[in-house]
């Protein structure tokens, strides 16, 4: 059977299994509104950019730029570009998690426009990622800087949204332990990664590099998330989705496109799920606060926890802090303040006795996390 299914129709009530990794074939309101309420954890956009441009652009040499000229690129104004991209953020919105998020690639033209409706309609802005092209075409004309960028919006679905993924230990790790700036360096899409047509021309004119999608899936999914892409074009995010482990949704109108992009995606071979391990350090865990270790009775009221070397006790209260002579506070501050320091963390500095000997209460940190995360498996 193909790795990818080509629907014309869907029925939110439909189970999740029918719509994972196809393409629907449509418009792409018309097709978010078939999907589930809340069913994606990441969305990435390269909407149509509605480019300004006036005329044929031709090189020093007189040969023609193959530029972008689609129709599909072709607004009559920017109000009419407007309120189609409000339609499509208020449809994307909806299918997104609560604490999804979506990336959104546009130039100049059009990038903040689509800022502005994304900020109006509920989106909290999280960063703006500049892909810097190691080969940018030049500006032929002489007139103004040569236009070596674009800009990704990556948002949040709302302020609220505080549980989304991102993969900050991972990317710094890879990144030679230096945090992950917000300016990417990436060639544009050439080579044999660039799909071709049957007279040997490219066969979408905005194709987007494998490694841009890579580093946008990398930092903001984990194995198993499912990725839409309402303008799903010659497939990249279906491809590199498939190759990382993670479901993929195509959203396209080209039936062109679609037949690339389904036989590009066919012909990849997902990475082992060894090599898919996300590293992820205490920031991505789950939070657990010290008065759930009482809920759960792993400690007692009346407990006394020690630091290292037994110099202080302190009484765990049932209300989940410690008590140490007339004083009493959080783990963390009572720690701090028998050292007489400003700061602590209580999680590794206090003890509790176990078979003879000393053992942190960040081990039972780690128990009531695993039981955390098997309850949500």
């Amino acid at each position: 059977m193909s790795a990818v299914r080509l629907s014309a129709d869907l029925s939110p009530s439909q189970h999740k299994a029918e719509w994972l990794d196809t393409i629907l074939k449509g418009d792409c309101v018309a097709a978010l509104n078939k999907l589930p309420e809340k069913s994606v954890d990441v969305i990435f956009a390269d909407p149509p950019y509605n480019l300004q441009l006036n005329g044929d652009l031709h090189r020093p040499d007189q040969s023609k730029v193959d530029a972008v000229d689609d129709h599909w690129d072709q607004f009559d104004s920017f109000a009419a570009y407007d309120a189609f991209t409000r339609a499509w953020l208020l449809a994307a919105r909806r299918v997104l998690k609560p604490n999804g998020t979506i990336w959104v690639i546009g130039s100049y033209h059009n990038i903040f426009r689509v800022g502005a409706s994304m900020q109006d309609l509920g989106y909290w802005i999280l960063n703006d990622i500049v892909w810097r092209k190691t080969n940018p075409m030049p500006n032929f004309r002489g007139r103004r800087f040569q236009n070596a960028h674009e800009t990704m919006i990556w948002a949040s679905r709302d302020a609220n949204s505080k549980s989304y993924t991102f993969n900050y230990d991972s990317l710094k790790a890879a990144n030679d332990d230096v945090q992950m700036r917000s300016d990417w360096l990436f060639p544009i899409c050439t080579g044999n990664e660039r799909l071709k047509d049957d007279n040997g021309d490219k066969l979408h004119p905005t194709q987007k590099p494998e490694a841009l999608l890579a580093r946008i899936m990398l930092a903001s999914t984990k194995p198993g998330d499912v990725v839409l892409d309402p303008f799903f074009g010659s497939g990249t995010t279906g491809a590199v989705a498939k190759r990382l482990g993670r479901h993929f949704v195509g959203i396209e109108r080209e039936q062109e496109y679609i037949d690339a992009a389904r036989a590009r995606i066919d012909a990849v071979k997902p990475l082992e799920s060894t090599t898919l391990t996300v590293l992820s350090g205490k920031r991505a865990e789950p939070r657990v606060a010290f008065v759930s270790l009482i809920d759960s009775g792993m400690i007692k009221p009346g407990t006394t926890l020690y630091d290292a070397k037994k110099r202080w006790a302190a009484t765990v209260r049932a209300d989940g802090t410690l008590a140490v002579g007339d004083q009493a506070g959080s783990i963390h501050r009572i720690g701090a303040a028998v050292q007489g320091f400003d700061a602590c963390n209580g999680w590794t500095f206090w003890h509790y006795e176990r078979n003879g000997g000393l053992t942190q209460i960040d081990e039972l940190r780690r128990i009531a996390r695993l039981g955390m995360e098997r309850a949500g498996a």
